[in-house]
């Protein structure tokens, strides 16, 4: 493309910030060049990269006259020192942050610009496009907040809005930060919580628009070393930092007057950044347990009860395990957040409550946060119950075959004692593999069963198929169904082996390991090989285009 003149004084500046990402930065540097809006000025501000980055931006830079480099004499192992020294220099009345591994979509320049010359506003915020990195899956991020246009008169209007603390969706007037002394925190991580949180108080009137202006690229599985900061959750100092900010921010509320948003901040952090390390805590081992309750229990008793009692239950016991230091069951509480798995055992105290566990809690708050009555574990809908089902056992078999032995937890009893109909549902494509077993009482509200598991008689389709796959497990009662998450063990040797489909027209190498995330379950792995892999998916895939399938329905319907 050809590269515009400088121009006198830009609209906007887009910050970009980089530290020893040569590779990537091209990439966001070029998502501001090809802007729709081109009078704008783009400071890449290197954190005093080692690699090849500078000589990577002083090119970009003599490409294009808008561009300048801004080379920190030091690395300040965050974002905020580039991003501040870059807001030093920049010359236009609006400015933008842009890291270098992720892009602005085209039109984000101008549409936020547009908010801001529609009525004086301080900042403009827009969607946020995330693209998995893994998957290429594309979602949005917070979707409820910007789903409409709306113009706002402070945060008080809307509260959640604290859940959307990035501070890279954002066009800023350059007059409200000089004029609130607003700059990003140095010396600290999660410095867009702070940030953003600062902005949404000191601002009279922001405006929202529901077009993307931010294209997020989410590593969640990075290996740790290149991981980003919000997923290196398994360093305890990452924890220590995230409670750093979270009091920072509780003190500026307090000392700016708003203290009455406490409430919303607090939930925000139970059901935000506390929520992620929840999620992890069964692949944690017994001393980071420990640890992690040293450093998050001391916070949680400052936070409002108002917070707790509008998280959903399930994430209403664990936080509690947590506070009174029942780790164990806390692991066990954290498997299948989100997906309705049940516990392992209730206990019913006179007046038929039912607490999470073995035992009738402690004390009065205990109680509260652990009364388990209002799941209706005994009274819901078949196929709404709540059942914990967890492979106890994964032996090889002959082939491509395993042998699972599994074990079904019913606390609210809802199964009668008797052997019960179950199938093993796997579906790598558009049909299912079901296969039937027989769950065998072994005391009131606990069952099990095996399974025999032959991959090789999966119905793979005929071009293959390439992608992770979790069974499922159904449950049928009289002539109701219920299906529900089936967990594993969280750590067994990973099973490999080749298998063809379709008469050995359709090699596969074949993998079933733990899932190492989120809930834990057994995962099936399937990766085409030779012919398949070279020649049957890359045409199908091509097929599978819009263009050529209009293409082939125009052909038919003229041959037709």
């Amino acid at each position: 493309m050809s590269s515009p003149e400088a121009p006198g004084t830009p609209d906007v500046t887009v910050t970009v910030i980089v530290h020893n990402d040569a590779e990537r930065l091209p990439r966001a540097v070029e998502s501001v060049r090809r802007q729709t809006h081109a009078n704008l000025e783009i400071v890449i501000s290197d954190d005093h990269s080692t690699d090849h980055t500078p000589a990577v931006a002083r090119r970009l830079a003599s490409q294009d006259p808008r561009i300048r480099y801004l080379r920190l004499p030091q690395n300040s192992g965050g974002c905020s020192a580039p991003r501040n020294r870059a807001l030093e220099i920049a010359r236009a009345p609006y400015l933008m942050f842009l890291d270098s591994d992720d892009e602005l979509p085209d039109r984000a320049v101008e549409s936020l610009l547009a908010a801001h010359r529609e009525r004086e506003i301080d900042f403009a915020m827009g969607a946020v496009e995330r693209v998995r990195v893994d998957s290429g899956r594309r979602s949005t991020w917070m979707p409820h907040l910007v789903r409409e246009r709306r113009t706002l008169d402070g945060i008080q209007a809307d509260p959640r809005l604290f859940f959307e603390h990035l501070a890279t969706s954002k066009m800023y007037a350059r007059a409200f930060l000089d004029r609130h002394e607003l700059r990003f925190p140095e010396g600290i991580h999660y410095e867009d919580q702070l940030f953003s949180a600062q902005a949404y108080c000191l601002a009279k009137t922001f405006t929202i628009i529901p077009e993307p202006v931010y294209r997020w690229y989410v590593a969640p599985y990075a290996a740790s070393d290149a991981a980003s900061i919000s997923n290196q959750r398994h360093k305890l100092s990452n924890v220590r930092d995230r409670i750093h900010v979270q009091r920072l921010i509780d003190a500026f509320l307090a000392e700016s007057g708003h203290e009455s948003l406490r409430e919303d901040k607090d939930h925000k952090f139970l059901k935000h950044d506390f929520r992620m390390y929840a999620g992890d805590l069964p692949f944690r081992d017994e001393e980071w347990l420990a640890s992690f309750a040293d450093l998050v229990n001391p916070y949680l008793d400052t936070l409002q009860p108002g917070a707790y009692a509008r998280l959903p239950r399930a994430e209403r016991v664990v936080v509690r395990l947590v506070r009174d230091r029942r780790l164990t069951e806390a692991r066990l509480a954290a498997r299948g957040l989100g997906h309705a798995v049940a516990p392992r055992q209730v206990t019913t105290d006179a007046e038929g409550r039912m607490y999470w566990g073995d035992t009738i809690p402690e004390s009065e708050e205990a109680r509260r946060e652990l009364d388990l009555s209002d799941l209706e574990l005994d009274t819901r809908p078949f196929f709404g119950a709540q059942f914990r089902h967890e492979i106890t056992e994964v032996m090889r078999g002959p082939g491509a075959s395993v042998d699972l032995a599994v074990r079904t937890y019913d606390p609210g009893l809802r199964l009668p004692v008797g052997p019960q109909r179950a199938t093993l549902l796997l579906a790598p494509g558009r049909r299912r593999l079901r296969v039937p077993f027989r769950l065998s009482p072994v005391r009131p509200g606990v069952f099990e069963g095996h399974v025999h598991l032959d991959l090789a008689t999966a119905p793979v389709p005929l071009h293959g198929f390439s992608g992770v796959r979790h069974p499922l497990l159904r449950l049928t009662h009289r002539g109701l169904s219920h299906t529900g998450l089936l967990l594993a063990p969280l750590d067994f040797p990973s099973l490999t082996t080749r298998v063809s489909y379709h008469g050995g027209m359709s090699p596969h190498h074949l993998t079933i390991e733990p899932e190492g995330h989120g809930p834990g379950r057994l995962q099936i792995r399937w990766e085409p090989t030779g012919a398949t892999a070279r020649i049957l998916r890359p045409a199908v895939r091509r097929l599978a285009r819009p263009r050529v399938k209009r293409a082939a329905r125009l052909v038919a319907s003229v041959l037709r």
